[in-house]
């Protein structure tokens, strides 16, 4: 994309997450090593394509336990594992577990490549779910993290979970009976979609706000090089 865009003599500003610039930048530091990266992920999601696509045919995508339990690296190759930022925490160490079970010399990531943000949603929902009668996660069904959400809710005791791009999707029906409501997001969900969820629910009579926070979040990210050139002009 870069190349076509400086073939065409456009301006280019890069806004791509820096979690997952980190993780391209493992893939060809990896690749140039000669080392067969095994990318934890789900095929066919953007971040995943994206990623094995700064190294084409160095990269192997390992989506699920069947695939971790299966796959066969070329042999004698040095080996690392790398992951999709946005997958569940506990499903991806349920496969490095098994990498390392059948590969023990497989090479471990420089750091956590998991989004924070995804992790913290997940811990705040383990916290939530088995209290919830109701769990509502704003988030669009391409977005891993927040199917993943829906997930671990449902596994950690919600009695119910929903997806839900915007607040006037909620049906009456998911309502009834319905005491104790959590909401959550994914990682990427604009939070006036979370405020018009919590209107709307106080429209329906849920009146009380508990907040709870697995961890506080104090990262801060640069604005893309490009724009702090330009503010630096003006």
């Amino acid at each position: 994309m870069h190349a076509e865009a400086a073939a065409r003599n456009l301006k280019t500003i890069d806004a791509t997450c820096p979690l997952v610039t980190k993780v391209h930048n493992e893939v060809k530091r990896f690749a140039n090593e000669e080392t067969e990266i095994l990318l934890i992920g789900h095929v066919g999601h953007e971040e995943v394509e994206g990623t094995a696509g700064e190294a084409p045919g160095k990269v192997r995508v390992v989506d699920g336990l069947d695939e971790a339990r299966t796959i066969q690296p070329t042999p004698g190759k040095k080996l690392v594992w790398l992951t999709q930022t946005t997958l569940s925490v506990d499903e991806t160490m349920q496969s490095v577990a098994i990498l390392k079970e059948r590969f023990p010399e497989i090479a471990n990531p420089p750091s956590d490549d998991i989004c924070y943000a995804t992790q913290n949603r997940q811990e705040a929902i383990k916290a939530i779910a088995p209290n919830a009668d109701l769990v509502l996660v704003v988030g669009s069904t391409n977005s891993s993290n927040s199917v993943r959400l829906v997930e671990v809710a449902l596994e950690y005791g919600a009695k119910a979970a929903y997806l839900i791009d915007y607040a006037d999707e909620v049906k009456e029906e998911w309502l009834v009976n319905a005491e104790t409501i959590g909401v959550t997001s994914g990682a990427s969900v604009p939070e006036i979609l979370v405020d018009d969820l919590l209107k709307h629910l106080s429209a329906h009579g849920y009146h009380d706000v508990e907040e709870v926070r697995a961890t506080e979040e104090t990262l801060l990210f640069a604005l893309p090089k490009e724009l702090r050139a330009d503010l630096k002009k003006a």
